[in-house]
C-alpha cells in the first residue's frame, strides 16, 4: 500500500516593473505587487498516491495559505482572507488488460489544460504567462475519469460545475476532454476542448475552446515547450455573437548544470473582443488587445530545498496598459526575484 507523504513549499517574491500603476504591476498575476516584498505561498499537500496495477484508492489535498490565495479562491469556497484548498479529491484505480488503468477522480481538480500549473515552483519560469492567466481555469469541481489506453497514449475525461465554481452558478456544466499521446522519450502532445455554461443565470451561451500542447527533447540539457489555445464564448461578441480570443506560447529550457537551469519563454495573446482581460489585473475596458512578452528566468538550487529564480520579463501591449494612468504606455519591462523553500 503507498504511503501518505506530506510535502509543500514557501515562495516568497521581490518585483520591479518600469511602469507601475498606482503600485501593481498591471498584468500580472501573483506578482502584482509593485516594489515590495511579498509572502505569495505557503502550500502543504497531504497525498496517497494511487498504485496503477492494482485495485486502489488514494486522495490528494492541497492547502494554500498566503497572498496567492486570494486569487485563487473558487466561487463559493471562502474560507478566509488569504486561505484556500485548491485541490481536494479522491481517485479510484481499477486496472484493465495489459498493465493499463481506468482511474475516478471526484472533487476539486486543477485544469486538465495549460503545461503551466498554479504552484510556480513546478513551472519553468517564476511569473505566470497570460496563456496561464486567461485560457483555463485555476480548479473544478467534478468527476473526472483517467484511462491509460496503451503505454503511449492516456484519454481524460471530466464534468464539473465549471470554472472556479464549487457552488454552480448556472443549471449548466462543463465537459473537458484530453488525449496524451508519448510517441517517444523526447516527443509528447496533447490535444483537449471543452465546452460549458459560464454565466451566472445563463446556462444557455457556452465558452468553448481547444488546446494543442508538445514537449520536445532534441537534447539531453534542452527541452522545448509549445503550447496553441483557441477559445471563445456566445453572447459576448460584438451584436450579442461569440466573443474570440487566441494564445501561443513556447518555452527552452536549458540545464546549466545539475543546479541551474536557464528558460525563455515567449508569448502572444489575442483578446478579440476584451472580454477576457478587460477590467482585469489593471487593464482598461476595451474592445480588443493583443499582449506580447518575453521571459528569461534563471532557476538556481545552491542547495537541496532552496530555489532561486531571478526573472527578467519584457511586455508589450496594443493599448497604452502600463503606467501612470495619465501618461501610459505600451511596453514595461520588469525584474524581479522569487525564492521557495521545498520540503
Amino acid at each position: 500500500m503507498n504511503p501518505v507523504r506530506l510535502s509543500g513549499f514557501l515562495t516568497g517574491s521581490y518585483f520591479h516593473a518600469s511602469q507601475p500603476s498606482d503600485g501593481i504591476i498591471v498584468g500580472r498575476l501573483f506578482d502584482r505587487n509593485d516594489n515590495s516584498f511579498i509572502g505569495n505561498a505557503a502550500r502543504i499537500t497531504i497525498k496517497k498516491a494511487v498504485a496503477t496495477g492494482r485495485l486502489d484508492f488514494g486522495f490528494q489535498v492541497d492547502a494554500l495559505y498566503g497572498k496567492n490565495a486570494t486569487l485563487t479562491q473558487s466561487a463559493g469556497l471562502n474560507i478566509a482572507d488569504q486561505v484556500d484548498v485548491t485541490q481536494a479529491f479522491a481517485a479510484l484505480n481499477i486496472p484493465t488488460s495489459r498493465g493499463n488503468f481506468l482511474q475516478i477522480k471526484v472533487g476539486k481538480m486543477g485544469p486538465l489544460q495549460e503545461l503551466e500549473v498554479l504552484d510556480d515552483v513546478l513551472n519553468p519560469n517564476f511569473s505566470h504567462g497570460y496563456q496561464f492567466i486567461y485560457t483555463a481555469d485555476i480548479s473544478e469541481l467534478g468527476i473526472g475519469i483517467d484511462a491509460r489506453l496503451s503505454p503511449l497514449l492516456l484519454a481524460q475525461f471530466r464534468i464539473t460545475n465549471g470554472w472556479d465554481v464549487v457552488r454552480d452558478n448556472n443549471s449548466g456544466k462543463t465537459a473537458n476532454v484530453r488525449l496524451e499521446i508519448t510517441l517517444s522519450d523526447a516527443v509528447d502532445l496533447a490535444i483537449s476542448g471543452y465546452s460549458g455554461a459560464e454565466q451566472p443565470g445563463n446556462s444557455a451561451d457556452h465558452r468553448y475552446g481547444a488546446e494543442v500542447t508538445g514537449a520536445f527533447k532534441p537534447a539531453t540539457n534542452t527541452t522545448l515547450f509549445a503550447q496553441l489555445d483557441m477559445g471563445g464564448e456566445h453572447g459576448l461578441g460584438v451584436n450579442g455573437g461569440s466573443a474570440q480570443w487566441f494564445g501561443a506560447g513556447g518555452w527552452a529550457v536549458h540545464d546549466l548544470s545539475p543546479k541551474a537551469s536557464v528558460v525563455l519563454r515567449g508569448e502572444f495573446f489575442r483578446d478579440g473582443d476584451g472580454t477576457r482581460t478587460s477590467g482585469t489585473l489593471g487593464f482598461a475596458a476595451v474592445p480588443r488587445r493583443d499582449l506580447t512578452s518575453g521571459t528569461v528566468t534563471l532557476n538556481y538550487k545552491p542547495v537541496d530545498h532552496v530555489l532561486l529564480r531571478p526573472e527578467l520579463r519584457l511586455e508589450h501591449s496594443s493599448r497604452n496598459d502600463f503606467g501612470d494612468p495619465a501618461a501610459p504606455k505600451a511596453t514595461q519591462l520588469t525584474f524581479g526575484l522569487g525564492l521557495s523553500l521545498l520540503f
